[in-house]
């Protein structure tokens, strides 16, 4: 590969230079933006004291030195304000401007940011430079100070109005007192376990020692869980600002394509009315429909599926003219006219009503045909579905059948009603056969990535899930203010919207909502080096899918396999191009051989030679035309490849023999060895050195359907927390997996620890909560008589919890029930799924166990909530339920001993029954689910409940607390001094 050398400035193209030491010049520590020093000492001179990506504020050390040499070099700063210079150093000058076109390239890109040509004359333009000095000191003389810094000061105001967006910090008044308070909590939890190891209970020594563990466990989550969220974030973004930048009036937008990937699988489980409603919310959105591509991927190769698309496309051709007219939010039919709302609001042409009711009959009439459909495919023929044509149907044998794609919009010509152009929609199968692992969801996903690669290779892929629709006409729109700003997005990986969703009762007895995590947890993690990727509703960049570092890292050095963390190999100039894969595969991330930016140092030679290596055959698979298209950083496809051609490649890119023997699933696309392959995908992008972004816009960009009742939240849960096991178990675990890389930042792999960690909290939990049933029972306590400074230390942890809670809730705007929610499923989902979730992780990987939890339901009443009442019966409902019994049991045992005692009894009895009711209120949403409406309960439910009840009364019979203690010594003796 290339020679190591500085990187370029994102300012004004020019490397950034060394310092004395030897080492590049980092202006900001915390993202490694790539400044050189003459930039960074003009944001000085303008006041402007933080990093332009991150936000956070330049070290001390880089402001002395810096401010020493303003006072040193004004004339040099002078300099880089004059006009002749102005487009060099003056970043909100030349990267923002939307008026003086000559500054911008043919495809809408700031002049700076094309760099190829920029290291071959590096002299001649060293030589100018010298020369513009030397003018701008005469005319320097010649301007009143005065003059000049007006003129600082309007371009810097010109700058600012034109930024994409800005970075919102938390006030310092919230998040300054929050961090005290986290600090205060660190130190009373210290004190506390030194009381707590201090002051063991011989008389209890065993559940003493238990209790104890349990608690370090319980601070250390909770240390995982709190410092990730120490610097949180908002951010804003400026919609007008990006089309007045990207699509000016009489020219051609230059908005970048976007890639929409909706998958789905079972059309009998996932509604095809939903998938539809999804693929029509894509088709509609406020985009140029020529920047617009849906690909619908059916891993289940049905047929209803396929007819469903039809029906969908044909549809849309009145749908989306509709919508775009009048307007429409959201643009899911389905959930546009559910609404309760006056939809005659801010709609002032006469003719909206007429349409609108025309368009919600045709909707009707198109429910009914997919209705229809559904009825049809509820028994399938003996001798298989046959399409229109009398041919068989391919994917009648789901297991077996060859790849299929069909485009029904886009390349066919087809167009709505009045006549514009629509988006594509194409309808895609991959090839499935026998003996082949095909990788469920991930697999797909990785497929759709090479066929859209193929046909339209737009460099942005968002995916969603069927049941998640557009809320929001105008979420790519506000990702793009990202992904496209030259300065923010040039490291941006992927933007992650949080999930909303549709049909959860007000108070969300399930907490389905996951405000907590979306609204405080990933708000913590954008301060960071970004949130995680939650599996939908998510905007990539393609390139950072396939395994490429972001351009602006500086190149890492060679290490073991075992350790590297980034595809970063270097070249020496007189190395074969074939021998580039052999240096690469020393390093176990290199999945795309050499950095982005190398690229630029290729001639066209190198660059073919490159193409046909079989490095990237390796890597990407058999197919040239792919392998072109991944080198295309703005996207497009490529000009050599044969239009007619593309379909039949965009097969062999789906077949189930390509990925083997490449990197598909290892190190590039969706990554495979877990359920869970959104948390593995963003944790390989955030070890290269990637950053993600969240973006909460005020309407909610997208809406999805939650399973609301507790069998079903259980079990979606369990999967969660399995995937989380099966990572802890594989060789990506976030404890080492790319450490001696340095580009996650501790914080950020301290978010990876949690979520591959917190299902193991079960184990403790399950323990924590049987506790205070056994002190209930035993008469004995885990906690010794309290001293006045010991009761300081508990007082003091409870008074930390609440004021934690309270500051949390304060910035984040989260209401307390939906925190208190939040607890209250965290216990129920600790001593169920979790709990399940570590022993099957286990029996899965270790023993190549696959145990399954079946799910049986009731039906419910057709009432707005009605799923929220069935009950279905699982073996993830055992664990909750015993807890319940065994610490109602513990209660009524300990007041029966209390009042057998007496007076003295009580004291004691008040802790050992708080602890109880705090498990008792915990479970209470668990309880009230469990027993569902009246007369619903299962009789599975009722028989295990009367099992229990009459195991523990046997307990409680064996303590016989109702029968004073006797001595047994001297009975014994009395009895012997009778004359039977």
């Amino acid at each position: 590969m290339m020679e190591s050398r500085s990187p370029i400035c994102n300012t004004c193209g020019e490397d950034i230079g060394v310092k004395s030491n030897g080492e590049f010049f980092v202006a900001c520590h915390e993202c490694s933006f790539p400044i050189c020093k003459a930039c960074l000492e003009y944001e000085f001179k303008e006041g402007r004291r933080i990093c332009l990506r991150c936000g956070n504020p330049y070290d001390e050390n880089v402001f002395d030195d810096v401010e020493t040499k303003t006072t040193k070099t004004q004339s040099t700063i002078a300099i880089n304000n004059t006009p002749q210079d102005s487009v060099i150093h003056a970043r909100h000058i030349s990267t923002v401007s939307t008026i003086d076109s000559e500054l911008n390239d043919e495809y809408g890109n700031p002049i700076w940011k094309n760099r190829v040509e920029s290291w071959k004359d590096k002299k001649s333009k060293k030589k100018k430079k010298d020369t513009k000095a030397t003018k701008a000191e005469d005319n320097e003389a010649q301007i009143p100070p005065q003059q000049q810094m007006e003129d600082m000061s309007s371009n810097t105001e010109a700058g600012a109005t034109n930024e994409l967006s800005v970075v919102i910090p938390i006030p310092r008044t919230k998040i300054t007192s929050y961090r005290i308070v986290i600090i205060m909590r660190l130190i009373i939890l210290a004190l506390f376990f030194n009381y707590r190891i201090t002051h063991p209970v011989d008389s209890a020594y065993g559940l003493w020692l238990t209790s104890v563990i349990c608690e370090i466990w319980f601070a250390v989550s909770w240390v995982l869980d709190q410092f990730p969220k120490w610097a949180p974030i908002n951010r804003e973004t400026y919609i007008d600002r990006l089309s007045a930048r990207f699509e000016r009036e009489g020219e051609i937008s230059q908005l970048a394509a976007v890639d929409f990937f909706v998958s789905t699988v079972d059309p009998l489980k996932e509604p095809p009315l939903i998938t539809a409603n999804t693929v029509l919310s894509i088709l509609a959105l406020d985009y140029p429909v020529d920047k617009v591509s849906c690909y619908v991927s059916d891993d289940g190769a049905a047929m209803l599926s396929f007819e469903s698309l039809v029906e969908t496309a044909d549809f849309a051709r009145k749908w989306v003219p509709f919508c775009k007219k009048y307007s429409i939010e959201p643009r899911a039919p389905e959930f546009y006219f559910s609404l309760k709302i006056d939809y005659l609001r801010d709609k002032v042409q006469p003719s909206f009503v007429k349409e609108r009711r025309a368009m919600k009959r045709d909707y009707e009439e198109f429910k009914i045909r997919m209705n229809a459909l559904v009825a049809k495919a509820q028994k399938t023929p003996e001798e298989g579905w046959t399409m229109q044509d009398g041919t068989s149907w391919p994917g009648n044998n789901t297991r077996d059948h060859p790849g299929m794609i069909q485009v029904f919009l886009g390349y066919s010509g087809a167009r709505d009603i009045e006549g514009n152009e629509l988006p594509r929609l194409v309808y895609v199968s991959r090839e499935k056969r026998p003996g082949y692992q095909h990788h469920k969801k991930a697999g797909a996903e990785n497929a759709l990535v090479r066929v859209s690669a193929v046909l339209t290779n737009a460099p942005f892929i968002l995916n969603l899930d069927c049941d998640h629709y557009v809320n929001n006409s105008k979420a790519v729109r506000e990702a793009m203010c990202f992904l496209m700003d030259p300065v923010v997005g040039q490291d941006v990986c992927f933007v992650q919207f949080p999930q909303r969703f549709d049909g959860i009762d007000k108070s969300d007895r399930y907490a389905n909502r996951n405000i907590v995590f979306f609204d405080v947890n990933m708000r913590g993690l954008d301060g960071i080096q970004g949130p995680v990727y939650v599996g939908t509703g998510t905007v990539f960049r393609r390139q950072a899918l396939y395994g490429y570092s972001p351009p602006s890292k500086p190149r890492m050095l060679p290490q073991s396999s075992s350790s590297s963390c980034c595809c970063l190999t270097k070249k020496k100039p007189t190395q074969d191009p074939s021998e580039i894969y052999k240096d690469a595969k020393r390093e176990e991330l290199d999945a795309a051989i050499f950095n982005l930016g190398d690229l630029d140092n290729y001639d066209e030679y190198e660059r073919s030679m490159l193409i046909s290596q079989t490095s990237f055959e390796k890597t990407f698979g058999l197919s040239a035309v792919f392998i072109e298209s991944t080198l295309m950083e703005n996207g497009g496809v490529p000009d050599s490849v044969n239009p007619s051609t593309l379909i039949k490649e965009a097969i062999h890119v789906i077949s189930c023999g390509y990925e083997e023997k490449t990197e598909w699933g290892k190190e590039i696309g969706w990554i495979y060895g877990s359920i869970t392959e959104d948390i593995l995908t963003g944790f390989k992008m955030h070890c290269r050195g990637w950053r993600s972004i969240y973006c909460m816009p005020l309407r909610p960009a997208f809406k999805g359907s939650a399973p609301i009742n507790l069998s079903d939240r259980l079990h979606q849960v369990l999967r969660w927390a399995l995937g989380s096991v099966e990572i802890f178990l594989s060789r990506h675990c976030p404890l080492w997996y790319g450490c001696s890389g340095g580009r996650l930042k501790l914080l950020q792999r301290l978010a990876y620890i949690n979520t591959i960690v917190y299902p193991f909290t079960s184990l403790p939990l399950v323990a924590y909560c049987t506790l205070p049933a056994i002190c209930l029972l035993t008469g004995k306590f885990i906690i010794p008589t309290l001293s006045n400074l010991a009761s300081m230390l508990f007082l003091g942890l409870f008074i930390s919890i609440i004021l934690t809670s309270v500051l949390e809730l304060r910035w984040s705007g989260v209401s307390i029930e939906d925190l208190w929610r939040n607890e209250q499923f965290w216990v129920i989902g600790g001593v169920s799924a979790h709990l399940f979730a570590v022993f099957q992780g286990f029996l899965k990987m270790l023993a190549g166990l696959d145990t399954n939890f079946t799910v049986t339901s009731k039906t419910a009443d057709d009432l707005e909530f009605g799923e929220l009442y069935i009950v279905k019966w699982t073996t993830l409902l055992i664990p909750p339920t015993t807890l319940l019994i065994v610490n109602l049991v513990g209660v009524v045992a300990g007041f029966s001993d209390a009042l057998n005692k007496g007076y003295e009894a009580w004291g004691p009895l008040f802790g050992k029954v708080f602890f109880a009711f705090w498990v008792i209120l915990h479970l209470y949403p668990f309880l009230k689910g469990l027993m569902g409406r009246q007369n619903r309960t299962p009789t599975i439910v009722v028989l295990w409940s009367i099992l229990l009840a009459s195991v523990f009364s046997l307990v409680w019979v064996r303590i016989n607390p109702f029968v004073s203690r006797t001595d047994t010594t001297s009975l014994s003796q009395n009895c012997l001094l009778i004359d039977c």
